[in-house]
């Protein structure tokens, strides 16, 4: 005699992280109609969230991997609509400007290499084309009347743009609470198993049933993921950053390396270092960075630094997002990349449809942690 057994499942669906990758997903996934639990490890864990640079980034995005070009474009396209949907969800205005981005060349090896660099991703087979100019001196003079003697040229995409990445993540949350997302606090991550067609979550807090889960952790993906047959190979790149005081708005475009935020102070972020989980901000590092900034803009030496601290990127073997879902645990889904708030939109908009629907379309297999097992050809 066969027993039916009814199971009850706290929500549909649970993403594990509550961070800018976390909280898009989840946004996305309650704004149709999801019952959503989301357990977040809270402000001791290892993230990006509070300490990220906050551009929305598409030139130089794919050069190895042409459909991290096209999701990256789309999610640049789509941003404005997702700033629309948090400002009439929350009344945050996120401080989306999309007036396109340079990057500053002080060198002409830099602009020689920036310009080779380009080339080679734009020539690519399958590469999604859009729009870039190369700019010498006196152009970008032009365009950006404050830079110094010391810059040799500019590469611009009108494309690029950036945020108030503090207001995004704020918005994000109030956005999941008015929504009825179960968000709790605290709650880290112990053990996943599968159990009656769902999951069982366990940690120190407790424990919850759900149907499907979406491992969004970050840095602790690398962790959980094996623990529903998936497999994200993530580990820390340390970047570190300056926050000056306010002045007067004299920089209306982001630069990959520096940015005047909509508040007025400025922010510089020229590192990248493999040091395991080390987060301690180091004067040489910070220095070099100021001396740059200076070089492209003069008139930030005469600005006090208010602010340094640096954060960890989550980055994959290759550099490039992991969008996977389980063969052995049909429900579980793995979302992790180092561009949180560029791919904010694409999280809420796009992604967050396919997780529900059960299924990832064809167009993200190139995202697949699969790649990283393929064999060279003897």
């Amino acid at each position: 005699m066969t027993q039916n057994i009814e199971t009850h499942f706290e929500s549909e669906i649970a993403v594990i992280g509550g961070g800018l990758v976390g909280s898009a997903t989840a946004y996305g996934l309650a704004r149709r109609g999801a019952r959503v639990l989301v357990l977040d490890e809270g402000d001791i864990a290892y993230r990006a969230s509070r300490g990220n640079f906050a551009l929305v980034w598409v030139q130089s995005k794919g050069l190895g991997m042409p459909e991290y070009a096209a999701w990256t474009k789309a999610s640049a396209e789509q941003w404005s609509t997702l700033a629309k949907s948090l400002r009439d969800e929350t009344d945050i205005d996120v401080a989306h400007h999309q007036p396109g981005g340079f990057v500053l060349c002080l060198s002409e090896a830099e602009m020689e290499a920036r310009i080779n660099a380009m080339r080679r991703l734009h020539n690519q087979p399958k590469m999604v084309q859009y729009p870039y100019e190369i700019l010498d001196h006196n152009e970008t003079k032009r365009r950006l009347p404050a830079i110094g003697s010391d810059v040799v040229g500019s590469v611009f995409c009108p494309l690029d743009g950036h945020v108030n990445s503090l207001r995004l993540f704020r918005a994000l949350h109030t956005a999941m609470a008015r929504l009825k997302v179960d968000y709790r606090p605290n709650s880290p991550v112990e053990s996943i198993r599968p159990d009656h067609d769902g999951f069982l979550i366990n940690g120190p807090w407790g424990q919850a049933r759900v149907q499907k889960l979406v491992l969004a952790a970050g840095l602790d993906n690398a962790r959980l993921a094996p623990m529903v047959g998936l497999h994200a190979p993530v580990r820390p790149s340390k970047g570190q950053v300056i926050v000056t005081e306010k002045a007067a708005p004299f920089l209306h475009h982001p630069m990959v390396t520096v940015r005047q935020t909509d508040e007025g102070g400025v922010m510089i972020g020229d590192s990248q270092e493999d040091l395991d989980f080390d987060t301690v901000v180091t004067p040489p590092v910070i220095s070099l960075m100021a001396q740059r900034a200076v070089r492209m803009f003069p008139l930030l030496a005469g600005l006090n630094v208010v602010r340094t601290w640096s954060a960890l990127r989550v980055m994959s073997p290759d550099g490039f997002p992991i969008y996977d879902q389980s063969q052995s645990c049909p429900g579980a889904f793995v979302v992790t990349c180092h561009s949180g708030v560029t791919l904010a939109a694409n999280h809420t908009l796009t992604l967050a449809h396919h997780i529900l629907e059960g299924v990832l379309p064809a167009s993200l297999e190139a995202f697949s942690s699969r790649r990283f097992h393929v064999s060279s050809a003897a």
